[in-house]
């Protein structure tokens, strides 16, 4: 059963565990103004707006697709459809912007349009800011038709602000967010633990269940594969797998802790700050739907090759922190480099039962460097076919403490070993590089797909690595990596 505020009014449904909220809205509640277009998180027409309590006790909204997420995470939670947004004969001020900037045509997708540009209103009224082309594409990357073309939807985006607004004061409302006891029951089809020890309990009891977060991935086997799920194990409610926290390792190393179930949009700050081509990587990694409800824990997970975050936590040198049942009752935890949690394709060190808590993140060293390049089809909302993270420290003048690390070049994320090896203790000049190019053949022996050929990602990787000596080599002159550079026009050819 799932109780929430359904545009102010509240709700009481029965579901099972593999509904998602664009089922929910349209099978059970009537609700057809969300639509369905590609039911894989891609193309955006489903968008809506979830609200929750934040910090300080006040509800905000962010975007999420429908299609993939779990209906009964809506728990004590505030959803909002483009049915709730007119208020009598006065329309948003997202949807009055659309219609006198001409910015709908056919109206399928504009449905989800609308909503992307509420929570970006929602977020201007909590921090006015100016709307920079860069926000603007965040908000509205994750919604692909354009069918009018992108200057009347920007249009409408820039001139929200100039439409009256009423308010209503349900969007203000935190409801309760406890689940209902039965959702803690044994026998229940959906378990929202809310602990760390509940957690460990119900992968204890139910092993079986597959672990949901933000659903972007396993999703698709409900949508595209029809896979059906006759119990789920939710850790979007358990506390200790939503912090952050400042810890120094004992081999002395600063950073922080980062809860498996924090979402990539909650980690976006502490990467601007701290590692701005991690942070860059982030505008890549999906759109702002995917971002406000896909983890950073699930995406190791998953163990997928292609995974974004992967290769640059190895070149970084994470440790992962795994929690899991002890014989009898209780918990065991234990750290994890992360160089040892792939071990071949789908396959994870994880033993039964564990959990990902949290992955460490390390403080950047001040003479440490990072480069994170990503190879795909499209610029935004796509997956890698290739995607290099490249770290090191230059010390009088040689590469010291070379970590290359790649997606998409064998069965799992991994370091380019052979290559590491040709660069470390050199100079970062053209025979080096050359070098560390013919090594890469040791290290990865890539697939052909529909994403890429194996050709193509030998190349491309090559590519990558001229690139970085490119980069090494502008920054010894002085130059700044700017869209003119010459590694630039490289990446382009390696498309």
């Amino acid at each position: 059963m799932i109780d929430f505020h359904l545009n102010g009014q509240p709700r009481h449904c029965e579901a099972s565990p593999d509904t998602s909220v664009l089922d929910l809205l349209r099978e059970a509640l009537g609700q057809t103004g969300t639509k369905e277009g590609c039911a894989s998180g891609d193309c955006g027409a489903c968008t809506v707006a979830i609200g929750e309590a934040g910090p300080d006790g006040r509800v905000r909204y962010h975007s999420a697709n429908a299609c993939i997420t779990p209906a009964h995470q809506l728990q004590g939670r505030q959803l909002v459809t483009v049915e709730g947004l007119a208020r009598g004969d006065r329309l948003h001020p997202a949807q009055a912007a659309m219609v006198d900037c001409h910015a709908s045509q056919c109206g399928f997708c504009t449905p989800g349009i609308v909503m992307s540009l509420f929570t970006l209103h929602e977020a201007q009224r909590r921090s006015p800011a100016p709307l920079t082309p860069e926000r603007l594409e965040a908000a509205l990357g994750g919604n692909l038709c354009r069918c009018t073309g992108y200057r009347p939807i920007r249009d409408a985006a820039l001139s929200m602000g100039e439409h009256p607004y009423a308010r209503p004061e349900w969007l203000d409302l935190a409801i309760d967010a406890a689940a209902p006891q039965q959702e803690h029951a044994a026998d229940a089809a959906f378990l929202q633990p809310a602990t760390l020890s509940e957690l460990i309990d119900a992968r204890r009891r139910h092993p079986e269940a597959p672990i949901v977060a933000g659903g972007t991935d396993l999703w698709l086997e409900v949508t595209q594969r029809l896979q059906r799920f006759e119990r789920l194990v939710d850790v979007t409610r358990v506390a200790e797998l939503n912090a952050i926290e400042a810890t120094t390792l004992d081999d002395g190393r600063e950073g922080w802790w980062i809860g498996g179930a924090v979402t990539y949009a909650r980690i976006e700050p502490l990467l601007e700050e701290h590692y701005p081509a991690f942070a860059h990587l982030l505008h890549r990694l999906g759109s702002a739907q995917v971002r406000n409800r896909g983890t950073l824990g699930g995406n190791i997970a998953n163990a997928s090759p292609i995974g974004d975050t992967p290769p640059v936590l190895l070149a970084l040198g994470s440790r992962l922190w795994l929690a899991g049942p002890e014989e009898g009752a209780g918990e065991a935890e234990r750290e994890l480099p992360l160089d040892d949690y792939f071990l071949d394709y789908k396959k994870t060190a994880l033993r039964e039962g564990e959990v990902i808590r949290a992955v460490f993140l390390p403080r950047p060293e001040p003479a440490r460097h990072l480069r994170v390049w990503k190879l795909s089809k499209r610029r935004e909302d796509d997956i890698s076919a290739v995607l290099g993270a490249f770290s090191w420290r230059l010390e009088e003048g040689v590469l010291r403490d070379v970590r290359l690390a790649f997606g998409g070049m064998a069965a799992t994320p991994a370091r380019a070993a052979a290559a590491e090896a040709a660069l470390e203790g050199k100079a970062p000049d053209l025979a080096a590089f050359q070098a560390a190019r013919l090594a890469l053949q040791q290290d990865f022996s890539p697939m052909s797909d529909v994403r890429g050929s194996a050709h193509y990602r030998e190349l491309s990787a090559a590519n990558l690595l001229e690139r970085l000596r490119l980069v090494l080599m502008m920054e010894d002159q002085g130059q700044t990596d700017t869209a003119s550079s010459p590694e630039v026009m490289l990446h382009a050819y390696a498309h």
